[in-house]
């Protein structure tokens, strides 16, 4: 994913990024002070339009440097070219020019700048000395330090672009890393509310179906059917603003409870444990989850008459004597079937993201098992990771075919 490193700080931005590379504009005043000295007339006028231009053509450079194009090396050019020009007005004083070149030669090389940084150090040392005419100067103090200076500043520019590199690479990994827990987010939200309504809408429907059926011949007991439909409708609009919210709690003995009333108002005799001791702990919220999508996939695809869930230590295991093959429900599986597939997929997300294993499918002669194994757990029978005794499937088939 391509992202895009965050804008300047205030003080890079706008007039305010010309200040920085202004300031070593300072140093010019030594070659103007040399073109004072060595130059008169015409001569001096010179130089001191050439040292002006220098300066303009550096701004522009500095600001430039970091896009590629070829702008950049017609100003570089002529920067160099100034550069060259000024040498018989300022004398060995311009060799403070060639610093300014270096710098902007290392933004844009880096470590390829080395044999430019090397060939204007070399003439910065022996030029003043191989012409005569240069030795006096009432600048020289500053003149001797230049052929140091100039390796000196290349290796605190690379150094330099080295930390505005890192900087750059960690915001944008910054920003990456915002833009993934947002989508994480959404993931969850998008899974919490599937999972939250997917259940609660399926026993409103059927409570309500119920309440409608038995309308005329058992009031009272309609009634009360549509006080746990308006019960359930308030709590579960306070599930999905907890989810929203990131709050929602989820147990197993509370979906157990919930299961157990979900499948008495649908009509299937429910086996359902009333203990949850037996699993772990830390397993109850996500058995909790498993235990509220297998039993709404029942009500809702199976056409079952009885239902089980079975607890172990790290292990749960759910099953029915419904349709098992039903072709609608095949779509379940398939991740294809829009937000009929979300369930199962949610689910293997959920088991997915602490090392578990969901397996899923139909049963002979008729029905369907749905069985969560997590890695401290063992399969029926004994073998890791299996369920009725085959490992990686259920009832002699792959893991994840099936119907919901």
């Amino acid at each position: 994913m391509d992202i895009n490193p965050p804008p300047p700080p205030w003080w890079l931005s706008g007039w305010r990024r010309l200040i920085l590379p202004a300031l070593p504009l300072v140093y010019l005043v030594y070659l103007i002070a040399s073109i004072t000295q060595n130059s008169r007339g015409a001569a001096a006028d010179a130089g001191y339009a050439i040292v002006a231009a220098f300066a303009v053509c550096w701004l522009i450079l500095v600001a430039i440097a970091p896009k590629a194009g070829p702008w950049f090396w017609v100003f570089y050019g002529l920067l160099v070219a100034l550069f060259v020009a000024e040498l018989p007005f300022g004398r060995a004083a311009s060799f403070v020019l060639a610093v300014f070149v270096t710098i902007v030669t290392v933004i844009k090389l880096g470590t390829w700048s080395v044999p430019v940084v090397g060939v204007l150090t070399l003439a910065a040392l022996f030029l003043p000395v191989a012409i005569g005419s240069w030795h006096v100067s009432l600048v020289g103090s500053f003149d001797d330090v230049t052929p140091i200076a100039i390796p000196i500043v290349a290796i605190v520019m690379l150094g330099l672009m080295q930390v505005v590199r890192s900087n750059q690479e960690l915001a944008r990994t910054r920003a990456q890393l915002a833009r993934l827990a947002a989508e994480n987010e959404r993931s969850r939200i998008a899974r919490d509310l599937h999972d939250l309504l997917g259940h609660s809408l399926t026993t409103i429907t059927v409570k309500s179906g119920l309440a409608r059926s038995i309308g005329a011949t058992d009031p009272a007991r309609a009634l009360s059917e549509i006080a746990e439909v308006e019960a359930l409708a308030r709590r579960s609009l306070a599930d999905v603003r907890a989810a929203v919210a990131g709050y929602r709690e989820v147990t197993l003995s509370g979906e157990l409870a919930a299961g157990r009333e979900l499948l008495r108002a649908a009509g299937i005799t429910a086996d359902l444990p009333r203990a949850t001791d037996v699993v772990e702990p830390a397993h109850h919220e996500l058995f909790g989850w498993v235990v509220r999508e297998g039993l709404t996939n029942v009500v809702r695809h199976a056409h079952a008459t009885s239902c089980a869930v079975q607890l172990f230590t790290s292990r749960i295991e759910i099953t029915d004597d419904g349709s098992g093959l039903d072709s609608e429900l095949d779509l379940l599986d398939s991740g294809s079937g829009g937000a009929s597939g979300h369930g199962l997929s949610g689910l293997r997300e959920r088991v997915g993201a602490v090392g578990g294993v969901v397996e899923a499918g139909p049963m002979r002669p008729r029905g369907w098992r749905l069985a969560v194994c997590l890695p401290d757990g063992v399969g029926v029978g004994g073998l890791p990771g299996g369920v009725g005794g085959l490992p990686g499937g259920v009832g002699g088939l792959p893991a994840d075919g099936g119907r919901r």
